[in-house]
């Protein structure tokens, strides 16, 4: 079963760890990377930009609008994301559990569903 792990970072601790803190997460990541890799497990991972840089769009009535900065007022903000393969809830857990970010902020683990077209 494929499974999205959405990595939240805390805005109140946005730019709160120091270079060498930043470079051992982002270096933890690449080994954790390879590894889901090399075990067939990753699909894709992303890091993202921060939330200042999002657009969200809407289409209503035929007509797009456009808001600049996240669609939510929150503490959090999506920070990256792993799109994995795993057998069962507990088998995704267990991959989680390696994502380096989920130290610093926290990993939201969702099944990704299958939609098949009605007949």
């Amino acid at each position: 079963m494929r499974y999205v792990c959405l990595i939240y970072n805390s805005a109140d601790t946005d730019g709160t760890l120091t270079t060498t803190e930043t470079e051992e997460i982002v270096r933890a990541h690449f080994r954790v990377d390879e590894e889901l890799i090399r075990a067939g497990t990753l699909i894709h991972a992303d890091a993202l930009e921060p939330p200042e840089q999002a657009v969200v769009l809407r289409l209503r009535n035929n007509e797009l609008s456009a808001t600049d900065g996240p669609y939510v007022e929150t503490k959090e903000h999506l920070a990256g994301l792993y799109v994995i393969e795993a057998e069962d809830m507990e088998a995704a857990k267990a991959i989680v559990a390696r994502i380096p970010c989920a130290s610093v902020g926290a990993v939201e683990l969702r099944p990704v569903r299958t939609l098949t077209l009605p007949e």
